[in-house]
């Protein structure tokens, strides 16, 4: 009987341990989404601000503030390689915390009734 106890309440440890491990990699996945969503709007400032300059490009030449132009080009082409940066390493974050989560619902059957895993 004893026994039976404790293999019930170790069962349920484990299983309570599964649960937040869930919660843990779903938590991270949260914090890989808000990266997403900083990279894009890191990706949109360069794009808002050649547009706002090809909108009032005939107020002025180019050849005359060409060396305001080009460090603010210089810039807006690194705002567009840490935006790109940022999306694909929180996309790849992402993929792994999924692929984290559907073993750990291959491994346990509470979680497999909870997250009911699509692959």
């Amino acid at each position: 009987m004893h026994d039976k106890q404790a293999s019930a309440a170790n069962f349920e440890q484990h299983e309570a341990l599964a649960i937040n491990e869930v919660q843990l990699l779903l938590a991270e996945k949260r914090t890989s989404l808000s990266i997403l969503r900083t990279g894009l709007a890191v990706l949109v400032l360069p794009m808002s601000v050649t547009s706002f300059l090809i909108a009032t490009s005939s107020y002025y030449q180019w050849l005359n503030v060409w060396q305001f132009m080009l460090p603010l080009m210089l810039l807006n082409l690194l705002l567009v390689g840490l935006g790109a940066y940022l999306i694909l390493h929180s996309i790849r974050k992402m993929l792994h915390y999924d692929h984290l989560i559907h073993q750990l619902c291959l491994e346990h059957p509470v979680l497999k009734h909870l997250l009911n895993p699509t692959r």
